[in-house]
């Protein structure tokens, strides 16, 4: 009877959501005819002197989460999670590098949410690189947390509105331990592990962080803060702990000057001065042309300039491509949405490219803390596939390729990252609650019978067995073993000396590369020039991002939320 309420559930809901799908496209169909009816039919031209304006909100990511319909549909509600595509940024900087168009970049950062180190050191070379150009970066924020505040020192100057604040506290990393709680509610929290450092399952075994946590993550943590202080002190000139200083006596620094916080950046060398709004708008106006109104400067936003500048030169190769393929997130079985790794869906991609006769390479771009074994296996496998056909991978990790983000990236024939980037976490765990404590206690038991010793054993309401225990833990035993093993293999280590620096204890890029974790230090944009070296194809190819493809109802939501830019950005082509 369970198992039929079950089905009958899953497909009310199967219903019920082809139906939401379906009103949401005949609501914005109609609001799409209503709209796009109204709008005017020129637009206007691309200006011939002003300021790129990248305005990054909310996290900034390696892939966004969720399909293009989900987000679309997302937006149109007023109810999507905001993000930025790390790619955007870079590619906007090197576009406007060369652009005789564009005079100098505005960073406004007041809206920008939080960013791995690996991300933001990327985006601090590529504004080193549009410098390098001799146009300037010009950084403003009503406040800079840490993460702004990494992109602002990178710039030419660095400004802030007045009455703002500057916030440098220094990394740190907490979080709940539940075992407490868990005794509380009388739940029998089984956990299984390899490898001394792996923390996954503390927070439910133990009270506080075990000290071979403490060790290996302080180790981390004080790695990226030295490169986060020693980066900012290098691009503003400033002397070695200036950084450090400023966060450790804030306090007393700031009751000198009076509470103000933005004088106090000022005269600490951190900010170059602080402005109001007409004070910046006139700063820019000595690099770009006046804007139609007297408190303006010309400009374009960053998706405005991105669109046309992408309709100009497509990257892809008629017949000799790189192919990306973005693997971020949690990694899952099945078939999981962009933005998680999904051992079916992310095996498809993979797959596309392998059938691909255009596609000669491939760069698997990961961000990720790992996830299901099973489905991490599944990728290595498909991997291997790839290179069988005598297509190259190259491994190119950006904040995170830990655990199952390793185990993905320990097949390819290069692994690149980061010095900020964190690795490693070569280690499984496991855990299965159980209830029969806490339903005892409401008067709830349970009784049966079953064929074998095992016929019951795995049941939420039933005790685990130690035969069962022991079970799993042999299990976890296993993976461990194969984990090693092929990271041995694939990496022409020593199988014990991959043991001493597993363990499931995390690593900073910087110590991958001591270690042979990693080969080197290379952005997405080098790993893609490895790529195309490993498959001999010279300097005469494309690149092509392979990506999970939607319905053809969700496609055509999807252009039409895009047509009116694209069809006003195509006449303004035409016209210059």
């Amino acid at each position: 009877m369970f198992e039929f309420l079950k089905k009958l559930v899953r497909v009310l809901w199967t219903g019920a959501n082809g139906v939401r799908k379906v009103l949401h496209l005949l609501l914005l169909l109609m609001i799409f005819g209503i709209f796009f009816g109204a709008m005017p039919g020129e637009a206007p031209l691309m200006p011939s002197n002003a300021a790129l304006v990248i305005r990054p909100v909310g996290e900034i990511v390696e892939q966004y989460q969720g399909s293009a319909y989900d987000r679309a549909v997302a937006d149109f509600m007023n109810d999507s999670d905001p993000q930025t595509l790390m790619r955007d940024i870079t590619d906007g900087l090197e576009f406007a590098a060369e652009d005789r168009r564009i005079s100098a970049v505005v960073l406004d950062l007041r809206l920008l949410g939080g960013s791995g180190l690996s991300k933001l050191k990327r985006i601090g070379n590529a504004i080193d690189e549009f410098e390098a150009s001799e146009k300037p970066v010009f950084a403003i924020a009503d406040n800079y947390g840490q993460g702004a505040y990494y992109l602002a020192a990178r710039s030419t100057g660095v400004y802030l509105y007045r009455d703002g604040a500057l916030f440098l506290t220094g990394f740190s990393s907490y979080r709940n331990y539940y075992k407490n709680a868990i005794d509380k509610l009388l739940i029998d929290w089984n956990v299984f592990r390899a490898g001394k450092y792996k923390s996954g399952i503390e927070p439910y075994s133990r009270t506080g962080m075990s000290d071979e946590h403490r060790e290996s993550l302080s180790h981390v943590v004080d790695q990226l803060w030295h490169i986060f202080t020693t980066d900012i002190e290098t691009a503003r000139e400033l002397e070695a702990g200036t950084v450090q200083d400023f966060v450790d006596n804030l306090d007393t620094r700031l009751a000198a000057a009076d509470y103000d916080m933005a004088q106090l950046s000022v005269d600490t060398g951190l900010v170059d001065d602080v402005l109001d709004r007409k004070g910046f708008v006139e700063l820019l106006r000595e690099y770009v042309d006046e804007g139609d109104k007297s408190d303006t400067y010309e400009s374009i936003e960053l998706g405005s300039y991105l669109a046309e500048r992408r309709l100009r030169s497509s990257p892809v190769d008629d017949d000799s491509n790189i192919a990306v393929v973005v693997a971020s997130g949690e990694i899952l079985d099945g078939e999981q949405p962009p933005g998680t790794i999904g051992g079916e869906s992310t095996v498809k991609l993979l797959r596309k490219a392998r059938l691909d006769d255009d596609v000669k390479a491939v760069v698997l771009r990961v961000d990720s803390p790992g996830g299901s074994v099973f489905a991490s296996r599944r990728i290595g496998y498909a991997i291997q596939e790839l290179q069988a056909e005598g297509k190259p991978v190259v491994a190119s990790m950006s904040s995170v390729a830990a655990s199952g983000g390793y185990w993905i990236s320990m097949y390819a024939d290069r692994i690149y990252a980061n010095p900020a980037t964190v690795t490693g976490s070569i280690g499984v765990y496991g855990m299965i609650p159980t209830f029969q404590r806490s339903l005892d206690a409401l008067g709830v038991t349970t009784d049966g019978v079953g064929t074998s010793r095992w016929a019951g054993d795995l049941r939420a309401d039933r005790a685990l067995s130690d035969d069962a225990k022991q079970l799993v833990q042999n299990f976890v035993n296993k993976d461990y073993r194969d984990f090693i093993n092929y990271v041995a293999e694939n990496r022409d280590m020593d199988v014990n000396v991959v043991d001493s620096i597993a363990q499931g204890r995390i690593w900073t890029g910087e110590d991958a590369k001591s270690i042979g974790l990693v080969d080197d230090y290379a952005s997405l944009g080098e790993a893609i020039v490895t790529a195309a070296e490993l498959a001999e194809l010279g300097d005469d190819y494309g690149v092509k991002y392979i990506e999970q493809e939607l319905s053809s109802s969700e496609q055509l939501i999807v252009d039409l939320l895009s047509a009116s830019a694209g069809d006003s950005l195509r006449r303004a082509l035409e016209r210059q």
